[in-house]
C-alpha cells in the first residue's frame, strides 16, 4: 500500500496531484511554533524537497508549541532537530538545512533554489526581506502570522501582477507597537492552527487544487473558533518602497528600516571585536547564562537613561539579552544618547550564542 493512498484517492488530486509535490521544492524560513506543523505536513504530503531556514537554538519557552522539539533538544540548532527527525520518519524525502538566519545577502540565492517559499518567522523585518526577494525572483510565497489568540493566513506572488506583503502592510510598525510572543505569550495550539493551514496553502499552490487564498487574508480566532476574510488588492505607493533590484536589495537594512535599530549576529560581532566596539549586556542583575570569556560592560535595561558615556571614545556598542527583545528597546534609547555611536542589538540574545563558548 502507497502511503500516499488516501491523497491519491481524493477528487480532483489523483497521481497527477501527487507527482507535483513529488517534483516540487519548498524553502521554510523559521523552524519555530509555524514552522514545526508546517514541516510535519508537508513532508507526510510527500513534498519531493524542503529547505529549512532558522539561526535558533531550542530554547525551553519554545516547547508549549514548537512541536518537534522536547527538553533533550534543549540548545541544539532548531533546523538540525527538526531535519533530523523528519529524515527519521521519511527516508525519501530530501532537507537542505541552512542554520543561519536570512538575510539581504544570504537570500536571493538560498531562495532562488526553489519553488515556493512558506514565511514562518516572528518579525516585521524578516517578512519584508523574504516578501521582497521572492518579488525580485518571481517566486510564490505562503504567509502566516499570530498574535496571542489570533492568525492570519494569506498567499502571495501567486501570479503575475497578484498582490504581495506589502500590500497589506505599506508601512512597518513602529517598535513596539506590536509585541511579539515573547512579550506578550501564545496560546500553543494557535501556532498549530495556523500553521496548519499554511502548509494546506502550500499543497494548493503546488498541486492547482481548490482556491488559493491569494488576493485575501484568512483571519482566524482561537477563543471564539470564528474567521472571516479581508480581500486586498495591489497598492502602487506601496510598491514604489520595493527593492527595484537585487543590488538595491542587498543594500537594504530591513530591521532599522522596521524598528529603527540595527542587528547582528553573534558570529559577525565576536568576529568585529576591536578596540573601537563595545559590547554591552543590558540583562538585569543576576540573569543567566553569564558571558564570562569575551571582555563586555554591563548597563541594564533599567538604567539604560545614564548612557554609556562613550561617544567619541568607541565607534560601534553592540547591545544583548536574553532573547534579544531587550536590547532592541535599549539600543532604540540609546541612540538618541550617544549620537556618535553605532549601535546594534545581538539577534537572538545570549540564548542564541554559540553553545560551545556558553558557560
Amino acid at each position: 500500500m502507497d502511503r500516499f493512498e488516501r491523497q491519491i484517492l481524493l477528487p480532483g488530486f489523483g497521481k497527477e496531484g501527487q507527482e507535483k509535490l513529488s517534483r516540487s521544492s519548498v524553502l521554510l524560513i523559521g523552524a519555530g511554533g509555524l514552522g514545526c506543523p508546517i514541516l510535519l505536513y508537508l513532508a507526510a504530503a510527500g513534498i519531493g524537497k524542503i529547505g529549512l531556514v532558522d539561526g535558533d537554538v531550542v530554547s525551553v519557552s519554545n516547547l508549549n508549541r514548537q512541536v518537534i522539539y522536547g527538553e533533550k533538544d534543549l540548545g541544539r540548532k532548531k533546523v538540525e532537530v527538526a531535519a533530523g527527525h523528519i529524515q527519521g520518519k521519511y527516508r525519501d524525502l530530501s532537507i537542505d538545512q541552512f542554520a543561519e538566519f536570512i538575510t539581504p545577502q544570504n537570500a536571493l540565492k538560498i531562495i532562488g533554489d526553489y519553488d515556493l517559499v512558506i514565511d514562518g518567522s516572528d518579525n516585521f523585518a524578516t517578512r519584508y526581506l523574504v516578501n521582497d526577494a521572492c518579488v525580485l525572483l518571481g517566486k510564490p510565497l505562503v504567509f502566516g502570522a499570530i498574535y496571542q489568540y489570533e492568525g492570519q493566513v494569506s498567499v502571495f506572488n501567486h501570479r503575475e501582477n497578484s498582490v504581495n506583503y506589502r500590500d497589506l502592510f505599506p508601512e512597518p510598525p513602529a517598535l513596539g507597537e506590536v509585541p511579539n510572543c515573547a512579550e506578550t505569550g501564545v496560546l500553543g495550539v494557535l501556532p498549530g492552527t495556523i500553521g496548519t493551514l499554511m502548509a494546506a496553502e502550500a499543497i494548493k499552490v503546488i498541486s492547482g487544487l481548490g482556491k488559493v487564498l491569494s488576493g485575501r487574508v484568512l483571519f482566524f480566532n482561537s477563543l471564539s473558533a470564528q474567521s472571516f476574510e479581508v480581500s486586498i488588492s495591489p497598492n502602487p505607493d506601496a510598491r514604489k518602497q520595493m527593492p527595484a533590484s537585487k543590488e538595491e536589495f542587498e543594500n537594504l537594512d530591513y530591521e532599522f528600516m522596521c524598528e529603527g535599530v540595527r542587528e547582528k549576529d553573534w558570529e559577525q560581532a565576536l568576529s568585529q571585536l576591536s578596540e573601537e566596539a563595545v559590547l554591552v549586556d543590558v540583562r538585569e542583575e543576576g540573569e543567566f547564562p553569564l558571558l564570562e570569556d569575551f571582555s563586555h560592560v554591563k548597563l541594564p535595561l533599567s538604567e539604560i537613561q545614564k548612557g554609556l558615556g562613550l561617544s567619541g571614545r568607541k565607534k560601534e556598542a553592540w547591545l544583548f539579552c536574553q532573547s534579544g527583545v531587550r536590547s532592541k528597546k535599549a539600543a532604540l534609547l540609546l541612540q538618541g544618547l550617544e549620537p556618535t555611536l553605532k549601535i546594534y542589538s545581538v539577534r537572538g540574545g545570549i540564548l542564541a550564542f554559540p553553545s560551545s563558548k556558553k558557560e
